[in-house]
């Protein structure tokens, strides 16, 4: 299985810096106008409620328990956790999977549960989505489930469900081996653009 990698430029972030180096070369009425329009617009990109994964990871075995959060900026009542596998129809956690706790959903995941989840309200309002992926093999790659931002450090490990879980492995990035580690894992540091991609990795037992 190829995974992306998460890891990709937060416009937020790069908007934000523009309206800086503008302000600074600008005239004052002009810089004050830039920065008014574009907080408007990041103001309208902002999404009312974000889903978080918990461990932070798109790449589960069977069986293993993930908690999904709704977390809404206000009240989270009538928000839940909203899903649309691979195989399957849309469905609401705690109809014929997970078990609802609040605004956060809890499930014990199978390959058929792979697919897109995201958060939904009453009122049709929603948050970002997160793709999970649920492999039948027994090895996976942990990457975080959220996008990053420029400048963090990233940690990517090929795990085996078995024993030991770290073995040696080989890390490919868009079909092309980058690196081979006895610990099992790489961290890219200081991510940017140059890093968006597919990463897999490959052991002794498989493939991600």
């Amino acid at each position: 299985y190829s995974l992306s990698s998460g890891i990709y430029y937060n416009s937020t972030d790069i908007r934000l810096t523009l309206s800086l180096s503008l302000s600074l070369s600008l005239s004052l009425s002009l810089s004050l106008s830039l920065s008014l329009s574009l907080s408007l617009s990041l103001s309208d990109l902002s999404l009312p409620a974000s889903l978080s994964v918990s461990p932070d990871r798109s790449q589960f075995f069977e069986y293993e328990s993930v908690s999904l959060s709704c977390e809404v900026q206000g009240n989270s009542a009538g928000w839940r956790v909203v899903r649309n596998p691979s195989r399957g129809i849309l469905s609401e956690c705690h109809t014929d999977w997970g078990k609802q706790q609040g605004s956060s959903c809890i499930t014990s995941l199978i390959s058929s549960y792979s697919g897109v989840y995201w958060c939904e309200s009453g009122s049709g309002e929603h948050s970002n989505a997160v793709n999970i992926t649920v492999p039948a093999g027994a090895v996976i790659l942990e990457s975080p489930a959220l996008p990053v931002t420029e400048g963090d450090n990233v940690t990517l490990r090929c795990r085996y469900q078995g024993t030991p879980s770290d073995l040696t492995a080989d890390f490919y990035k868009d079909g092309s081996l980058i690196r081979t580690e006895t610990t099992g894992e790489i961290t890219i540091s200081a991510v940017s653009k140059s890093d968006e991609g597919l990463y897999k990795c490959t052991n002794s037992e498989g493939e991600s």
